[in-house]
């Protein structure tokens, strides 16, 4: 939250407020004092008027001087009560639900102060608000997902499983047949649950990184070096640039290889075969920079970025079961952990995933 620095203290402007209403009160009562003491001297002839005339005329000029005072100290107090007011109104618009509305900063004193602190929490109540419906829309979204994705490779288990239990398989070669398909639904719902629980237990706010400081370049020469057979095994043909300079960045290895691996099979499974896959990594500007590209044969979607959110795949990804829809979600979460980014951008056929990650200071 930022602070404001107020330089008028409100108790010092009510100190003026105070002494220009006894000033002014002096004033009125000097220029009043003249016919009220002429009327005294008029009835000094008269001597039994004049101790209840000098009387009343004491206590009319005292009680002008009273109500003169408080007339002038409620002119010049008027407009902080009307502010005081409308902090009070907004406050209890804020109470009602109404949340984000804010209030005019006027002046530089507490009631200022008061004010910027108002409409402080009054956006963070509802940024606060909008997080959590979006959470809960998210969280319904994900439910329905998780029932389509998981009862889609059940019910092909229960299915076979059936006709296992029927006898309903023509001889044991298609009793094989069988099982083959059994145990590839199996694995299928045993990586989507394990993905589930990475990524649910990754959207925590108690997630722990176990940080180690590492040579980014090379580490990346490693991991790529052990992809290089599986590249050229799918006819993709990798174009490596890789700088040879220490760039020491603070990370989770574990986590920051898995993000690095499911890139690189996500271009493996995506790519336009036979085709390129360029790999570089460079420091820009005290940023630790990967990027991925790889062709493909149309555009995934019009925002590219899409790919990153929970169980986001295409038609035909879907239809042929490639991947769990969590693998990108989970990427971006953990470089997230690490304070980067993750993006993607796509141009004539080409696909490039940008990891971002900050250099560890020496």
């Amino acid at each position: 939250m930022t602070t404001i620095k107020f330089r008028n203290k409100l108790s010092f402007q009510l100190l003026v407020m105070i002494v220009i209403s006894l000033f002014g009160t002096i004033l009125v009562m000097s220029i009043l004092s003249r016919p009220i003491f002429e009327l005294i001297r008029l009835t000094m002839n008269n001597k039994d008027l004049v101790v209840v005339q000098a009387g009343l005329a004491f206590f009319g000029w005292f009680s002008i001087a009273i109500v003169t005072f408080v007339l002038i100290f409620i002119m010049l107090v008027r407009k902080k009560i009307m502010y005081l007011k409308l902090i009070s109104e907004t406050v209890q618009h804020i109470a009602s639900g109404q949340l984000g509305q804010t209030i005019e900063i006027k002046g530089k004193d507490e009631l200022s102060q008061l004010a910027h602190n108002i409409n402080y929490m009054s956006k963070e109540l509802e940024h606060k608000f909008i997080h959590e419906r979006q959470i809960e829309k998210e969280k319904n979204e994900l439910i329905t997902n998780i029932s389509h994705d998981l009862r889609t490779p059940l019910t092909s288990i229960i299915g076979y499983l059936n006709l296992i239990k029927d006898g309903q398989y023509k001889n044991q070669e298609q009793l094989q047949e069988f099982f083959e398909t059994l145990y590839s639904k199996s694995q299928r719902l045993k990586l989507l649950i394990d993905e589930l629980f990475e990524f649910t237990r990754l959207s925590g706010t108690d997630v722990t990184l176990n940080l180690s400081n590492v040579d980014m370049a090379s580490l990346l020469q490693q991991i790529v070096g052990e992809y290089i057979p599986i590249f050229e095994e799918q006819q993709l043909n990798v174009q490596i640039s890789i700088t040879e300079e220490d760039i020491p960045v603070l990370i989770d290895i574990e986590k920051i290889v898995r993000v690095y691996e499911n890139l690189f099979i996500n271009a493996i499974k995506y790519s336009q075969k036979p085709s390129d896959i360029f790999i570089s990594f460079e420091a820009e500007n005290n940023t630790a920079v990967l990027k991925v590209s790889n062709k493909m044969e149309s555009p995934p979607m019009d925002d590219v970025n899409k790919m990153f959110e929970r169980f986001f795949r295409g038609d035909k990804a879907r239809m042929d079961a490639k991947g769990t829809g969590l693998g990108l979600s989970i990427s971006k979460r953990i470089i997230e952990l690490h304070h980067g980014d993750l993006r993607a951008l796509y141009k004539d056929s080409w696909i490039t995933f940008i990891v971002m990650l900050p250099i560890e200071e020496e």
